[in-house]
């Protein structure tokens, strides 16, 4: 049986963290240096996956299932109904949609999510999680005070408009359907989908900007 020694773990973090500049970015440049120093990953593995996170699978995924949806009323029924498995005609089924809940917003409602218990986030839709929904401040208070959290992010709403707060888990995750802008009336699903923005789809965004195509 292997053994744990703490006290000898811990000198080792302390050992390899003292190797590493104290700012992020250098931090993270460092390490990739040594991985690909040592031969455990290629320089252009990682930027594939870096390339593939910011540009397809980052939000522009959820950004075209929402698109989708402002178009086809079929498919928004699907998407509302069983989300896991509409978003299958995308291919952008994995182990982070596997129990997917599409909730839309509508004139006197608002859908915000929260993984209360850490970070649970359906990336394979929106790409990595913000830095801000992973922390402590934000899954306690938007629990607790959700409409001055979202005032904090700069939407305002008023007393008729109910809120809804959605906890994500390990076993179910949310996906916010944002309301069309008016003024897109006649748009394809490209221009739609340019213009949902990955906070729209948590919840943190409301009004959608039609002048952004």
């Amino acid at each position: 049986m292997t053994s744990y020694d703490s006290d000898k773990a811990a000198k080792i973090q302390a050992h390899l963290h003292s190797h590493l500049p104290s700012e992020p970015a250098l931090r993270v440049k460092a390490l990739e240096s040594l991985l690909v120093e040592r031969g455990l990953v290629a320089s252009e593995t990682l930027d594939a996956w870096v390339e593939a996170y910011s540009e397809e699978i980052g939000p522009r995924r959820g950004a075209q299932v929402v698109a989708r949806a402002w178009v086809d009323a079929e498919f928004k029924a699907r998407l509302l109904d069983n989300a896991a498995q509409a978003i299958v005609e995308f291919g952008f089924e994995g182990n982070a949609t596997g129990d997917l809940k599409a909730v839309e917003n509508t004139a006197d409602a608002h859908n915000i999510v929260v993984c209360t218990l850490c970070s649970c986030y359906p990336f394979s839709l929106l790409g990595m999680s913000p830095p801000w929904y992973k922390s402590a401040a934000y899954r306690a208070r938007v629990v607790r005070e959700p409409r001055k959290v979202l005032a904090e992010f700069g939407v305002d709403l008023g007393d008729d408009i109910a809120v809804r707060v959605w906890d994500s888990t390990a076993e179910i995750r949310y996906l916010v359907v944002p309301q069309r802008p008016a003024g897109t009336e006649g748009w394809d699903e490209a221009a739609l989908a340019a213009i949902v923005t990955r906070n729209s789809m948590i919840g943190t965004d409301r009004e959608l900007v039609a002048g952004a195509e």
